[in-house]
């Protein structure tokens, strides 16, 4: 069940980028644009997972400035579902990041 978790860790941060990614390409907005958010929304995600999220970040976060970060990052991946128009992928999202976060929580993953 542990092994099975992270792999649902895994595939929640491919959601949110995905949920970024998605946001900029269905911007109505001229296609250079579009394409420009498209790509730049999950570039910065992932900027700031590998400054302050990753396992080998350069400036590593903990405890509740963890929490809050990770709350943030997934939050944004969700809103960005939401602001596309994707309500039941927004709230899926949310949905796995709480409960596989918690999960993680509980087995110090």
């Amino acid at each position: 069940m542990k092994a099975a978790n992270l792999g649902v860790l895994f595939l929640i941060e491919l959601g949110a980028l995905a949920g970024a990614a998605y946001w900029g390409f269905t911007r109505d907005v001229a296609t250079p644009l579009a394409w420009l958010l498209g790509l730049a929304a999950p570039a910065l995600l992932i900027v700031l997972w590998a400054l302050f999220g990753a396992r080998k970040a350069r400036y590593p976060l903990h405890g509740t400035a963890r929490v809050g970060f990770e709350a943030l990052w997934f939050g944004a991946g969700a809103l960005a579902l939401l602001a596309a128009g994707d309500t039941g992928g927004a709230v899926t999202l949310a949905v796995l990041v709480v409960v596989s976060k918690s999960l993680a929580f509980k087995w110090g993953q």
